[in-house]
């Protein structure tokens, strides 16, 4: 028979109950009852504070304060500036009508004229006095010339000189000259003179082709009608290759411009020219059904191709 062995423990057996053997108990601290009784606050999240986000957002309260006054500022502009309205066509036509109005645009007749103005000559044809007497010349004729090569080198009417005995011709800056008929044009009504005398700044006019000269072109007319000058008249070309008779039937001009701008006796010899000073034909002629010589709106000029020719020198 086996024996059965036994065990012996130190700490006394506990009736009832078993007895926990897996781990040993805790101590117990004195204050472990206070510990546990405390409310445990470090859980617990931090109540809001409003003064402590204001100091903490300080940059913030900037910038919002900031937007804050520029929406302000926007919509105050808004509410004061006009409303816009859209341009129409008619508020550009009453702006280009107020400004011309007030503002008138420049005429170029002044600048062409300051322009062929040093290349006007007042021609004189002179003749003895109706007594007879030789010493003495009288002023038969009087017409105008233009300049075109600066030598002195002068174009007039061939009907302002034809029969003087002499003739003279007076430069823009008032010098007087004694002057030659060096050619003649009957067929064109077209003398060229040479003044013996001439300025030291004297200048020739600039010539201007015809060929693109149109009806409607505003043109300029310079001369000495009635003798008073230099005049100047504004106008439009009113035709183009007209003929012209002469009053005395003697003499049929052809290949004519035809223009509007006043001409007179005194005028022949003259330069028409365009708005930029640039001759384009020697005044000739004027029209008036009547035996009256004074103008009625139909004036002739030779043109500069022709005036040219008589000259002997290419116009260009």
């Amino acid at each position: 028979m086996r024996r059965v062995t036994l065990y012996s423990s130190s700490r006394p057996l506990r009736t009832g109950g078993a007895t926990p053997t897996s781990r040993p108990e805790p101590l117990k601290s004195p204050n472990l009852a206070r510990e546990r009784s405390s409310p445990q606050v470090v859980n617990q999240p931090a109540r809001f504070s409003l003064r402590n986000f204001y100091l903490r957002h300080e940059r913030l309260r900037w910038v919002a304060a900031g937007g804050v006054l520029a929406l302000f500022l926007a919509l105050t502009y808004a509410a004061m500036a006009p409303s816009t309205r859209e341009i129409t066509q008619e508020d550009i036509r009453a702006a280009v009508l107020h400004t011309l109005e007030n503002n008138p645009l420049p005429s170029p007749v002044p600048k062409a004229y300051e322009v062929i103005r040093p290349s006007i000559v007042r021609v004189r044809g002179l003749g003895p006095e109706e007594n007879g007497e030789k010493d003495n010349d009288t002023e038969n004729s009087v017409g105008t010339g233009v300049v075109i090569v600066d030598k002195g080198t002068i174009l007039t009417n061939l009907h302002v000189v034809l029969g003087a005995k002499r003739v003279k011709v007076v430069f823009a800056d008032g010098l007087e000259s004694d002057a030659t008929v060096v050619g003649m044009r009957p067929e064109h009504d077209l003398a060229v003179l040479q003044a013996q005398t001439i300025p030291d700044d004297l200048i020739a006019a600039t010539m201007r082709s015809t060929a693109d000269l149109a009806m409607g072109d505003q043109v300029v007319a310079v001369g000495f009608p009635f003798g008073i000058g230099p005049s100047v008249t504004a106008g439009v070309v009113s035709g183009l290759r007209r003929e012209f008779h002469s009053p005395e039937g003697e003499r049929l001009l052809t290949n004519l411009i035809q223009f509007d701008a006043a001409v007179n006796p005194g005028s022949s010899g003259g330069p028409l020219v365009t708005a930029e000073g640039e001759v384009v034909g020697i005044v000739t002629a004027i029209l008036n059904p009547t035996d009256q010589r004074f103008f009625v709106g139909i004036g002739f000029a030779v043109p500069i191709e022709n005036a040219a020719a008589a000259v002997g020198l290419p116009p260009f």
